[in-house]
């Protein structure tokens, strides 16, 4: 496969574009203060429960949410201002997150308030998303969509580690009220830093939001062969090998470290996929992207046998670095096969069903992983997962030619 020679991460995006810095600024504020609150939830719930599977229903909680407002949040994008959709839906996530401090002060210790807040926030976030993912090609020339798409998610990474550090050590030291007070300003600033990009109206007057389509998206993604096996290949990962419900039982069990081992867990895939985002330069030049796609899904499969089998945190946490390496390379490939098949038209629909995918995956795969460590504990459930995904991207890889020989000389986007 040729590479390019550049080895560093491309920022001219942040370097040319005044609002792209604004929306990437945002983004990685607020999704810091995202994966804070996910760590706290797990915190509490764990703290309730005792039980792995408590932990892994707020995945089950968040699912239908996520399902269902992701495929009309990419319908609604497509239909009115976006900016002032994500201004919307940035606030609303604010008053989530205040509920949810406002529980933990009161000491209320209600296991449904819990579900029925992470619900909340899961359906406001998965109309934000989607909306927030059409701002770049408005933004920025079409040559830099890549490196605008790979600076979005190495601000993930970063957050992905930085944010569970935080959770763990305030949740340890002042309590889960600060983890998500330290949230809700997250939001505002998002909020505030949206506000100061230009409007983001629909071209040629957009479509009308609704079932029909939502249907005339999905209708799309079953038209084109490769834009499927795009999506499956992340949920044959996702669902199958979860980890982040394993955490708290794992820190508890076997490291005996609570909390702060707990948010260790949780930030060691953002360390590795954060050096892989910094060091993401030749990644532009791969030609074979979708092998390299597959190659990367298998890795992750690995990544969580490693973390099953490992005797130590410091062993757990190497392997979920190789994990997290892992993800961002399947994440910058997804994203761009499905930009260079996608005309603008269908752009925030198949965005929401992506974001469905990245977002709903990750939750049902939690929901698996906690029901398979009640029976047969969290590291058995680890190295069961990532079998699976292994033997998943080899039945997938056979399945889906067009995804094995795709490469970005050959794309083009259907009219």
């Amino acid at each position: 496969m040729r590479v390019s020679g550049r080895l560093l991460a491309d920022v001219r995006p942040l370097q040319i574009s005044p609002e792209f810095r604004r929306l990437w600024f945002g983004h990685a504020v607020s999704t810091i203060g995202t994966w804070m609150t996910g760590v706290a939830v797990a915190v509490q719930v764990y703290d309730l429960t005792s039980s792995s599977f408590a932990v892994g229903a707020v995945g089950l909680a968040t699912m239908v949410p996520t399902l269902l407002m992701g495929l009309l949040g990419g319908s609604i994008a497509d239909a009115v201002d976006r900016r002032r959709l994500v201004v919307g839906t940035s606030s609303g996530l604010a008053l989530v997150v205040l509920l949810l401090a406002a529980q933990a002060a009161l000491d209320l210790r209600q296991l449904w308030l819990l579900y029925a807040l992470t619900a909340a926030q899961s359906a406001l976030a998965a109309i934000d998303a989607p909306a927030r993912r059409t701002f770049l090609p408005r933004l920025l020339p079409a040559e830099l969509l890549p490196a605008a798409g790979t600076l979005m998610h190495s601000s993930w990474q970063v957050s992905a580690f930085i944010g569970p550090l935080l959770a763990g050590a305030l949740a340890a030291s002042a309590g889960v009220f600060a983890v998500y007070a330290v949230d809700a300003l997250t939001y505002v600033l998002a909020a505030w830093m949206t506000t100061r990009i230009r409007p983001m109206p629909p071209e040629g007057g957009g479509t009308t939001a609704g079932l029909r389509s939502v249907v005339e998206g999905l209708r799309f993604a079953r038209r084109h062969p490769l834009v499927a096996a795009v999506l499956l290949a992340d949920l044959n990962a996702t669902v199958l090998a979860m980890p982040h419900a394993l955490f708290p039982e794992l820190a508890d069990t076997r490291f005996g470290g609570g909390a702060l081992a707990t948010g260790l867990l949780y930030a060691a895939p953002g360390i590795g996929g954060l050096v892989i985002a910094v060091l993401s330069g030749p990644l532009g030049g791969v030609r074979r992207q979708g092998v390299a796609l597959m190659l990367a899904v298998g890795c992750w499969g690995v990544g969580m046998i490693g973390l099953g089998l490992s005797p130590t945190l410091w062993l757990a946490l190497g392997f979920l670095a190789v994990a997290g390496a892992a993800d961002v390379v399947t994440v910058v490939y997804r994203g761009a096969i499905l930009q260079l098949t996608t005309p603008d038209a269908y752009r925030g629909r198949i965005s929401g069903l992506d974001f469905v995918v990245g977002s709903g995956g990750p939750q049902l795969g939690n929901a698996r992983a906690g029901t398979v460590a009640s029976v047969s504990g969290p590291a058995t459930a680890a190295v069961l997962g990532g079998a699976a995904v292994v033997l998943g991207a080899f039945a997938l890889a056979a399945a889906a030619p067009a995804l094995a020989r795709y490469h970005p000389a050959a794309a083009a986007v259907p009219e």
